[in-house]
């Protein structure tokens, strides 16, 4: 089957990396978007297209406004994909480190990488938009002296030579990344799924106890919270939107104790119920 994938980024970057890992038993064509929220833009106009979205990284911690974006869209979770997210150096063939001057990526993955980079004085770090981008650019420019810090998917598309494979310092830097698609959409490839977790954002009562209560809740319905968000409600000072994600081993005891929870919250949207992923390699 012929699944098409919004991603935030150029072909070969991690999110790129992601929706193939998740789709990998499908022919995979991405639609290359330049930010997280023209993806969303792309995928209101379209409703045959799938998306992936980074939502948290072990590092830099949650995304917050893609959260956001999540709970102002029609969309539906209907998976997630862990992936480690491991660097390489990379330059056109037949040069060695020593004979560059300058190496190229997103500002983030250039920190990631700085212990490496700082060992190799030659190579002034110039910031660039995107890490697959910055591998494209020095292919299709024939950039000699140039290398790019990206992901092996990255330099294997645009033919450039690994020459460092694993230079990220912190080797434990995993990506969460959550698999997005129309409801109707969603619903057809979900049919007869076996949920273990799903994803609900709701807000509260300004009362004392209110969260307590709602956790209280569910807990006595054996649920798991494997995540809490808060993030602040604009325009109402001190008052919080919370995104949860549960686990669960029971579908039906989840929707009682959503059922049990839902006059304790002020609204509650279902962002969606999916299959955890607990592979992160």
């Amino acid at each position: 089957m012929k699944r098409r994938v919004t991603i935030q980024g150029v072909a070969g970057c991690y999110h790129d990396a992601a929706a193939r890992k998740y789709f990998a038993d499908d022919e995979v064509e991405t639609l290359a978007c330049d930010t997280f929220g023209s993806m969303f833009d792309t995928l209101a106009s379209d409703a045959e297209l799938y998306g992936i979205m980074a939502i948290e990284n072990t590092i830099a911690g949650a995304l917050l406004q893609n959260h956001e974006l999540l709970r102002k869209s029609n969309l539906r979770i209907i998976g997630e994909q862990k992936m480690r997210i491991s660097h390489v150096l990379c330059a056109l063939p037949g040069q060695t480190i020593d004979e560059l001057t300058e190496v190229n990526s997103h500002p983030m993955a250039l920190m990631q990488c700085e212990q490496f980079l700082q060992r190799h004085e030659n190579l002034r770090m110039v910031e660039k938009f995107d890490t697959a981008g910055s591998a494209r650019e020095i292919a299709e420019n024939k950039l000699m002296g140039h290398a790019a810090v990206c992901g092996e998917f990255a330099a294997q598309l645009y033919d450039l030579n690994i020459l460092e494979k694993g230079i990220e310092t912190n080797k434990r830097n995993f990506t969460r990344f959550l698999i997005l698609a129309d409801p109707l959409l969603a619903a057809e490839v979900q049919r007869g799924a076996e949920a273990n977790k799903a994803s609900v954002a709701f807000t509260l009562p300004h009362t004392q106890g209110a969260l307590s209560k709602v956790l209280t809740i569910f807990s006595y319905y054996d649920m798991n919270l494997s995540k809490i968000q808060s993030m602040p409600i604009v325009g109402r000072a001190w008052e919080y939107r919370f995104y949860v994600d549960l686990t669960f081993d029971d579908r039906v005891r989840f929707h009682q104790a959503i059922e049990a929870v839902r006059p304790l919250l002020n609204d509650l949207k279902m962002l969606g119920e999916y299959k955890e992923c607990s592979s992160e390699v």
